[in-house]
């Protein structure tokens, strides 16, 4: 629900109620602005924050881009310390190498495992034996852990309320204007109830939507691409009960545990994304949520587990509970080596109108250290 008044004026405006939109809001609430949050579903982080693998990345997934493991190596520990009681880590996780169609080989990912300094140890012999040694050149286990996102959603609520943000759930922001110099409209709607939020500065953090509102507002549309994507929820094998495991680094798999589900999630290279395509000012704009609202959704698990197993017999055993549709959204240069860049583009076609995109729950912080690069924000009286 909206907040009292409709119209009001603010610091600043956060556009997307996902992790990285709360958390912005949070840091610019608790610098003393003035802050609004505005989601267009009826509860924060219900989207691309909860319909994904839940993995706290601490570098290891990402051997052929230097900085994206290292940039995770460095904000891991902060975030796990930060949110210690959403934090999963009872299990054990195993990084396999893949023989052939890997991008690296077991002593290149080692070594780099060492460059971030990243610590692995040898996978036990009865583990070892499980994957098939034709395929698998080698077996390690790393201390990466995963999240839950429900108890993440708790602690979310719970800062903002803290840091004095107004949330308005259940409301879309349609478009934004400029109409006096220095400040930003921004056109909302709640059902049939219609404001307008002034402001200074307006952040657009709505992920896969970011170009939704471009569109509509005669702004730069964003090169991104966009893939409708399904995540299997699964109960593992019973020899896997309590592990997580990923092969690396091609088009290969993971499974991990799911906290918010007591499931474990299956994800293929190959077969998770269903369909792809691009944000380009030279078409018309493709609206995400409305493509994948119409997709037929049907299934890719058998797929997934087929090919798993070959890799891990056990893998068989899987049974497949339900999946997670989503729409993954990455910047395009992502493509070339697997990096996982921030976005963060200032004063976006408009004075104090900024757009962000994050790819990983840890590189939240990197996203608001750049926020500090921003004039400062002042706060409002309401």
């Amino acid at each position: 629900m909206f907040p009292d008044k409709m119209d009001r004026l603010y610091g600043a405006v956060v556009l997307g109620g996902g992790f990285f939109g709360a958390a912005l809001a949070t840091h610019l609430g608790r610098g003393g602005a003035r802050t609004l949050l505005i989601e267009s579903r009826p509860e924060l982080l219900g989207r691309a924050s909860i319909n994904n693998q839940a993995r706290v990345h601490v570098g290891y997934h990402y051997p052929r881009s230097y900085l994206t493991g290292l940039r995770s190596r460095v904000n891991a520990p902060r975030f796990v310390e930060e949110y210690r009681d959403c934090i999963h880590d009872d299990f054990t996780h195993y990084y396999a190498v893949g023989r052939s169609y890997s991008n690296v080989t077991a002593s290149q990912f080692k070594r780099f495992c060492d460059r971030i300094g990243a610590t692995f140890a040898s996978a036990p012999p009865d583990v070892v034996r499980l994957f098939n040694p034709a395929l698998i050149e080698d077996v390690v286990v790393v201390p990466e852990y995963t999240f839950d996102a429900v108890r993440l959603r708790a602690h979310v609520e719970r800062d903002l309320a803290g840091a004095g943000v107004e949330v308005a759930v259940n409301t879309t922001a349609q478009r934004v204007t400029a109409p006096l110099d220095g400040w930003i409209d921004v056109v909302h709607a709640s059902g049939a109830n219609e404001g307008v939020a002034r402001t200074r500065q307006v952040f657009n953090c709505t992920y896969a939507g970011l170009n939704r509102l471009h569109a509509a507002s005669a702004l730069p549309i964003v090169p991104l691409k966009h893939e409708l994507t399904e995540l299997a929820l699964v109960e593992p094998p019973s020899a896997l009960s309590r592990a997580a495991v990923t092969v690396m680094c091609g088009p290969f798999f993971s499974m991990l545990p799911y906290p918010a589900r007591r499931l474990h999630t299956l994800s293929h290279v190959r077969y998770t994304p269903h369909a792809s395509w691009t944000d380009s000012a030279d078409g018309p704009y493709v609206d995400p949520d409305v493509r994948l609202a119409q997709y037929s959704r049907h299934s890719h698990f058998p797929h997934m587990v087929r090919d798993a197993a070959r890799y891990l017999p056990a893998m068989r055993e899987c049974r497949h509970v339900e999946s997670l549709w989503e729409v993954k959204t990455v910047l395009p240069r992502s493509e070339v080596d697997d990096s996982r860049p921030i976005l963060f583009s200032h004063n976006h076609g408009m004075p104090g109108f900024h757009c962000v995109i994050g790819s990983k729950m840890d590189n939240v912080y990197d996203m608001l250290q750049q926020s500090n690069d921003l004039q400062p924000i002042a706060g409002l009286a309401p």
